[in-house]
C-alpha cells in the first residue's frame, strides 16, 4: 500500500512541476490546493520520501548538466520542486492537528487496558511539542467514540474527556473569584469549608466526583482517604477529574505568571500553585496504590508531567523562595510527598532540579542526611547534562548544609569548587553564593581553632563583602538576603555585636521583601542573640519571639534556638518582668504574625 501512495505522490510531484513548467501555474495558492486535494492526512511522511527523492535527482541534474538549455529547464524544475517543499510545509501545520488526533485515536485504541490511559496523557503532556487543547481534546472525545463497539473503555475515556471539559468551563469563568472573595489573603488558604479556591470551585462544578473532590480540599480532610472511600471509581470519573484538575492548574498558571510584577502574586503563587497540584497527585497516586494500580500509575505520570514544567520555567528557585509559598507542616507533607515517586523516575535534568529544590528545602527543615543525600543524587545526574548552572547551586547547597552540621572543611570545598566552576561559566548568582558560603564557612570553622590570626578573619569577611557587592549589583533580593544574613552571624561570632545588629536587620529587611520565611525567621533568631549579647532584653524578647514562631511556622528545628535563648531570659528576668516585654511588643508583633501568632508564643516556650 505504502508503494503504491508513494507512486501517487511522485505523479503529483511530477505533474505539478511540468504543469509549472508549461507556465499554467498562477500562483504558490495553486500548489497548495493541489497538495490538499491530493495528500491523505497520516501520509505525511510517504509524501516527504517522495518529494525528497525528487529533489535529489532534479538537483543531481543541475549539477552534473552541461547542456545550457536542459540546465535551465532542471533549474526551473528545482524552483518548482522547492515550491512544492514550501506549500507542503503550509499544508504540515494546517493538518498538524489532524494528524496528532488521528494519531492519538490510533494508539488509544491499539494501546492494552494496562496501557492505554498512559498514551491518552501522554498526549495532554504540557511538554510535549503539540499538547492537545480543550479543541482537539473534543475531536479525540468524538473518534474515540467511532470505535466504541471495540472496547468499552473507549467510550469511558470519551466520555470523561466530554464531562472534563464541561466541569473545566464552568470553571473557567469564575476562575479567580476567590481571589477577590479573600481580599487580603492570597493564595490556598481560607476557613476551612467555607472559603478559599477549593470552597469556591466545589460550589461551580456540577459533577459528583470533582465536586467532593473540591470539598475533600477546602475542608483540609486527606486526599488519600477520600480516594480509597471512592470504591466504585470508574475510568470515566478518572479521566473527567484529571481534565478538570490539568487545565485547572494550567489556567492558575497562565495567570499567575502575567503577574510577575505583582508582589503578592506572580512567581510566588505560580510556584506555589506547581507545587501544591504536584503533590495532590502524589497522593492521589498513594491512595490508588493498591485497589486501582492503573490510575494509581496515571497519578504519578502527571505529577511527573508537572514537576518536570515547573523546572523549565525561568523562576524555579534553584536558591531558596519555596518558603514564600508554603508554610507549617504542608511544607513538610509536600516534601514527603514528592520524595517516593520522584526516586523512581528517569534520571533527567529536571529530575535534578527538583532535587535540588528538595534538598535545601531539608535543611531548611533540619534534616541535613535528607539534604545532602538529595543533593549528590542531583550532581550524580547533572553529571550528564550541561546544566552547569544547577551543578553550581548544588555545590553552593551542600556547602551550607555542611555548615549546618560543623563539617567546614567539607563546606569549604564545596563552596571553593562552586567559585571556580561559577566563575568558568559565567553564573554570577552562583558565584555570589559561593563567595558567600566560602567566607562563611571559613568564619566557622575559625571559631572552632584555637589562637587563630585576625587576618582569617578578615579574609573571611572579605568573602562576604565581595559577594555583598555582586548581589546588591544583579538586584537579586534573595541572595542580598542570604549575604547579609551571613554577615550579620559572622560579626556575631567575632562578638562584633553592633555590625552583627546591622546586617542581621537588613537581613531581615530584604528576606521580607522577597516572602522568604526562613530568613525571616533566621535573621531574628541571630538578632535576638546580638541584642542578648549587648544586655538589650527588651529587643531580644521580641526579635527572639517572631524569630520562633516564623521558624517553627516552617517546620524548621531551627526554632528551638530563640526558644532556647528566651527561656534563659525568662529565668534570668522573672515571670513578671518577661511578660511585660512581651505586653509591650504586642502592636508590632501583632503587625508581623497577627492576633493568633503571638497567642501562640506562650504555648512554644512550654513546648520547648
Amino acid at each position: 500500500m505504502s508503494e503504491s501512495l508513494q507512486d501517487k505522490y511522485l505523479t503529483l510531484i511530477d505533474e505539478i512541476v511540468e504543469t509549472t513548467l508549461k507556465g499554467k501555474i498562477s500562483s504558490v495558492e495553486q500548489v497548495y490546493r493541489m497538495l490538499l486535494k491530493t495528500i491523505a492526512s497520516g501520509t505525511g511522511e510517504i509524501f516527504e520520501l517522495a518529494l525528497s527523492d525528487r529533489l535529489q535527482t532534479i538537483q543531481t541534474q543541475v549539477d552534473s548538466e552541461s547542456d545550457e538549455l536542459k540546465k535551465a529547464k532542471a533549474t526551473r524544475s528545482l524552483r518548482a520542486i522547492k515550491t512544492i517543499q514550501t506549500q507542503y510545509q503550509r499544508w504540515q501545520e494546517t493538518n498538524k492537528a489532524t494528524e496528532v488526533i488521528t494519531s492519538a485515536v490510533r494508539e488509544i485504541t491499539i494501546a492494552s487496558n494496562e496501557e492505554r490511559l498512559a498514551v491518552f496523557l501522554r498526549y495532554t503532556d504540557p511538554n510535549q511539542k503539540n499538547p492537545l487543547n480543550l479543541s482537539q481534546l473534543q475531536q479525540l472525545a468524538k473518534g474515540l467514540q467511532q470505535f466504541a463497539s471495540a472496547n468499552p473503555d473507549l467510550t469511558q475515556i470519551s466520555t470523561g474527556i466530554t464531562q472534563g471539559i464541561a466541569s473545566w468551563q464552568h470553571l473557567q469563568e469564575n476562575l479567580l473569584s476567590w481571589m477577590y472573595e479573600q481580599k487580603n489573603n492570597l493564595g490556598f488558604g481560607g476557613v476551612p469549608g467555607e472559603s478559599g479556591p477549593w470552597a469556591s470551585w466545589g460550589k461551580l462544578v456540577k459533577s459528583e466526583i470533582p465536586t467532593a473532590f473540591f470539598q475533600t480540599l477546602a475542608k483540609e480532610e486527606s486526599i488519600i482517604e477520600f480516594i480509597q472511600k471512592q470504591e466504585n471509581l470508574t475510568l470515566k470519573d478518572w479521566v473527567e477529574l484529571t481534565i478538570v484538575l490539568q487545565f485547572l492548574q494550567r489556567g492558575l498558571i497562565t495567570w499567575f505568571d502575567k503577574q510577575a510584577y505583582d508582589i503578592q502574586a506572580g512567581p510566588k503563587l505560580s510556584i506555589s500553585t506547581f507545587l501544591t497540584f504536584a503533590v495532590i497527585w502524589s497522593q492521589l497516586a498513594s491512595g490508588l496504590q493498591t485497589q486501582a494500580a492503573t490510575f494509581s500509575n496515571s497519578a504519578s505520570q502527571i505529577m511527573l508531567q508537572i514537576l518536570r514544567t515547573f523546572a523549565q520555567r525561568p523562576y524555579f528557585p534553584m536558591y531558596g523562595g519555596i518558603f514564600a509559598s508554603f508554610s507549617g507542616n504542608y511544607l513538610k507533607d509536600a516534601l514527603d510527598y514528592l520524595d517516593e515517586p520522584l526516586s523512581s523516575a528517569e534520571g533527567t535534568q529536571e529530575k535534578a532540579r527538583i532535587l535540588t529544590l528538595l534538598g535545601y528545602s531539608q535543611r531548611a527543615l533540619g534534616r541535613y542526611d535528607r539534604s545532602i543525600n538529595f543533593h549528590q543524587q542531583a550532581l550524580e545526574i547533572l553529571f550528564n547534562t550541561e546544566d552547569r548552572i544547577c551543578e553550581i547551586a548544588n555545590l553552593n547547597h551542600l556547602s551550607r548544609t555542611y555548615v549546618q552540621e560543623k563539617n567546614y572543611a567539607e563546606a569549604i570545598n564545596n563552596s571553593q569548587r562552586a567559585l571556580i566552576l561559577s566563575r568558568q561559566v559565567g553564573d554570577k548568582t552562583g558565584e555570589t553564593n559561593a563567595l558567600v558560603n566560602l567566607g562563611y564557612s571559613e568564619v566557622m570553622q575559625a571559631q572552632q581553632l584555637e589562637d587563630v590570626e585576625p587576618e582569617v578573619y578578615e579574609t573571611a569577611i572579605n568573602y562576604l563583602e565581595q559577594g555583598l557587592k555582586l548581589a546588591e549589583k544583579l538586584g537579586d533580593v534573595q541572595t542580598q538576603s542570604l549575604c547579609f544574613s551571613s554577615l550579620g552571624i559572622a560579626y556575631l561570632v567575632t562578638s562584633q555585636f553592633e555590625n552583627a545588629i546591622k546586617y542581621l536587620e537588613l537581613g531581615f529587611k530584604t528576606a521580607q521583601v522577597s516572602g522568604d520565611l526562613y530568613l525571616q525567621g533566621r535573621n531574628l533568631a541571630y538578632l535576638g542573640e546580638a541584642y542578648y549579647n549587648l544586655l538589650n532584653f527588651e529587643k531580644a524578647v521580641y526579635t527572639s519571639s517572631l524569630g520562633m514562631y516564623l521558624l517553627e511556622q516552617i517546620s524548621s528545628q531551627e526554632w528551638q534556638q530563640p526558644a532556647d535563648l528566651l527561656t534563659t531570659m525568662k529565668r534570668q528576668l522573672g515571670e513578671e518582668k518577661f511578660q511585660a516585654l512581651l505586653q509591650q511588643h504586642r502592636p508590632k508583633m501583632i503587625a508581623i504574625i497577627g492576633v493568633d501568632g503571638y497567642d501562640y508564643i506562650p504555648e512554644l516556650l512550654e513546648r520547648n
